[in-house]
């Protein structure tokens, strides 16, 4: 009889700021499918562990003209909108406080 290896993976939460994406000008189609308000861009970031979510969240909208289109503390996601520029300042001055404050790890910041 043939062995099978078996593989388990865990979910390991770290000090990462996983992902950090910007979507300048995307289709107004996109909008509709997410259930969020038109705004010139969105904002996606991914974090763990997962509630800090919440602090991007709050430094998003104090730091840039910038509303929350969604936030999930159990997944670490969270997706902004506003202008390109105000959505770039918000995830730019994310990225320097998860830095700088709470040391962790970030990605770099990407654009489509």
């Amino acid at each position: 009889m043939e062995k099978k290896e078996r593989v388990i993976q865990e979910y390991v939460p770290g000090k990462q700021l996983n992902l950090a994406h910007i979507i300048a000008n995307p289709d107004e189609s996109l909008y509709t499918r997410l259930g969020i308000n038109e705004a010139g861009a969105i904002g996606i970031l991914t974090v763990t562990p997962t509630e800090t979510a919440i602090i991007a969240a709050d430094i998003a909208t104090k730091s840039a003209d910038v509303e929350i289109g969604y936030l999930d503390r159990f997944t670490g996601s969270l997706v902004i909108v506003g202008s390109v520029s105000n959505v770039e300042t918000a995830i730019q001055n994310i990225n320097e406080f998860f830095v700088k404050t709470l040391k962790f790890s970030t990605a770099e910041i990407t654009r489509s």
